[in-house]
């Protein structure tokens, strides 16, 4: 195990490398300059132009300004610094991450637990009524856009039934993050549980499944581990892969209930064409991606014995 463990940690520096190369030369590519958009429409002499590119060394080659930036991050945990404001990047970071990493950690929670779980109940009594109101309501959550979600979870809960704030004030207080992380959470939930649901009602069926019935071994034997380690395998592998999608795919979820999080802070980098910010955020998340696949990877041989590394 530990031979694959430090064999997988080398194939991420060329997709580390790779990812992040091709997201720098991405941002820089879109048409803007962030040091004119500092003057507005009152314009700047040349001399002023050129003397901030310099300092922020924008007027180097786009290969050179990415070696300069690994180098500062790799070396110092430097990640430049943001054009606008003139503060660090990594200041920028330690705001923005910990506000959505509390908000995708309970919408994580929420996802996995209850769509496991509605999963599970939906696979064990596959094409009987309470399966049917679990694929009705999972493809409602599908279908609705997040934005009409949230705004549905305002006005009932919210503003009808007042028992949760339309907002958020305080991004370190959970009970207001909880109407967002719900609706963050309800389309990746809904998947979840409809691919728990396949995949146990699959299983369900296979040979070693009866096998073990006709064994006599007891039921919570069965299905606890027989069928869940089986059947979680393709579940674990989407959770891992939608956590960093939970932190970096909240835009619209943070926009709705005034959450200051990763998700805004890229939103205004993106308006704002602030390149070292953006990349900046992105590669946090790429990071966040290859801890995450590498979690999942280890996870296979926990769930289903058979599994083993070399």
């Amino acid at each position: 195990m530990g031979r694959y463990v430090a064999r997988r940690l080398l194939q991420m520096i060329p997709v580390f490398i790779g990812t992040t190369l091709l997201i720098f030369l991405m941002v820089y590519a879109l048409p803007g300059d962030p040091v004119r958009g500092l003057f507005g429409d009152k314009g700047a002499s040349p001399a002023v132009l050129r003397s901030l590119r310099h300092e922020y060394g924008l007027d180097k080659p786009v290969l050179v300004q990415y070696w300069d930036y690994m180098r500062g991050m790799i070396l110092h945990f430097d990640f430049g610094t943001q054009v606008a404001s003139g503060r660090p990047v990594t200041d920028i970071l330690g705001d923005a991450f910990p506000v959505t990493l509390r908000l995708a950690g309970m919408a994580f929670v929420f996802e996995a637990v209850l769509g496991i779980v509605l999963g599970i109940i939906s696979g064990m009594r596959a094409g009987k009524a309470v399966d049917t109101v679990i694929l009705v309501v999972t493809l409602l959550l599908i279908s609705i856009p997040i934005f009409v979600l949230g705004y549905i979870f305002q006005t009932v809960f919210a503003f009808k039934l007042n028992l949760l704030d339309p907002s958020v004030s305080d991004a370190t207080d959970y009970s207001q993050l909880l109407m967002p992380a719900i609706v963050l959470a309800s389309v990746s939930l809904a998947y979840v549980a409809r691919l728990t649901r396949t995949s146990v009602a699959e299983n369900l069926r296979a040979d070693y499944m009866r096998t073990a019935i006709a064994k006599g071994l007891p039921r919570r034997r069965v299905v606890g581990v027989h069928l869940m380690r089986n059947s979680l395998i393709p579940v674990v592998t989407f959770l891992g892969t939608d956590l960093g999608a939970l932190m970096g795919g909240a835009i619209v979820t943070e926009g709705i209930f005034n959450i200051h999080g990763v998700g805004g802070t890229i939103y205004q980098a993106i308006i704002r064409r602030e390149g070292t910010t953006l990349v900046g955020l992105v590669t946090i998340l790429v990071l966040v991606y290859l801890f995450c696949s590498l979690i999942v990877d280890l996870l296979y041989a926990v769930l289903d014995p058979r599994i083993r590394y070399a």
